[in-house]
């Protein structure tokens, strides 16, 4: 789900008296849509939760976002975590770039993830829809 419509049903369920807390990378979008707790990581897009497969990671980003119930004091509060996506900025330059480098890799890979999936379908692991 985007973050704008992730953000609206934010807004949506706290109207109705449930808490919410968005934790996101997209800050203009959920800040532009008016959430009232909001933890900020500076990652790619669809990594809100930290590196694949970093457990610890994931875990301690976890915690800061449900701490953030106990600590807003007030609506639109945006929190920035201090977690980094790697030790320099490096990362922004190519991620998600396609180019003649890296374009078959990108080809397998999704090959690969669409096989793993349907096999998965197959076998039930996963919706069918």
């Amino acid at each position: 789900m985007c973050h704008q419509t992730v953000s609206l049903v934010a807004r949506h369920l706290e109207s109705n008296g449930i808490p919410t807390v968005i934790l996101g990378a997209a800050r203009d979008i959920v800040t532009h849509c008016g959430v009232p707790r909001f933890a900020f990581v500076d990652f790619p897009l669809g990594n809100p939760s930290g590196k694949p497969y970093d457990r610890d990671m994931q875990a301690a980003i976890a915690t800061a976002a449900v701490d953030l119930f106990e600590t807003a004091s007030e609506p639109g509060t945006v929190v920035n975590l201090p977690y980094r996506w790697s030790d320099d900025e490096s990362w922004r330059d190519g991620y998600f770039q396609v180019s003649e480098a890296n374009i078959d890799a990108l080809r397998r890979a999704g090959e690969e993830r669409r096989a793993n999936r349907a096999h998965l379908r197959a076998t039930g692991q996963v919706r069918t829809e």
